[in-house]
């Protein structure tokens, strides 16, 4: 299966870059091929809202910045994981835009599977970006939910939390192999 991360992480060495980290060597180890955007180090810029994609050339967004290096990746891809910390209960400003450009594909072809990895510094601050996940890819994109994890405070880059991110990515199946077992 082909999975894309979008990291909407600034620091490259922080705790939702361990979570990433986790995940993906745990999916990697389980035959799937894993593409990750560091969103917070591409120049993707905010939807214009100006419907190009949509009526003049159908998934082809106007602006051309670094969101058509993710495009082709994303639509090839049977999976997403958005990762992030919390910024004010919600997701970080730069996964946001790139979140909110998705827009020009509205549908990508092959997507069946979502997952949400978020950081943050206390509990009980997640309700915004899960809000946004349940209803923008959960419920709108019809994909199905391959979990939400989450690390606050000390759980963060703890060995139990990692050991756990690295066995969901390991437990992951291609999307027919799931059908087959129902």
């Amino acid at each position: 299966m082909k999975i894309i991360v979008m990291n909407g992480s600034p620091r490259p060495n922080g705790n939702t870059a361990a979570m990433i980290r986790a995940y993906k060597a745990g999916a990697e180890r389980a035959g799937h091929e894993v593409t990750v955007f560091d969103v917070c180090r591409m120049n993707i810029k905010g939807c214009l809202a100006c419907e190009y994609c949509h009526t003049k050339d159908l998934r082809n967004c106007i602006q051309k910045d670094d969101m058509h290096k993710i495009y082709p990746v994303l639509d090839e891809a049977e999976m997403i994981v958005l990762a992030s910390p919390i910024y004010y209960h919600g997701f970080s400003g730069q996964l946001q835009c790139a979140i909110n450009r998705i827009y020009a594909f509205d549908h990508p072809k092959k997507l069946k599977r979502a997952a949400l990895l978020l950081s943050s510094g206390d509990k009980g601050v997640y309700d915004g970006a899960i809000f946004e996940y349940n209803n923008s890819f959960l419920d709108y994109l019809h994909l199905e939910d391959m979990g939400i994890f989450t690390a606050a405070g000390d759980e963060n880059k703890s060995e139990d939390l990692l050991i756990r991110l690295t066995a969901a990515g390991e437990a992951l199946t291609e999307p027919d192999e799931t059908e087959k077992l129902s």
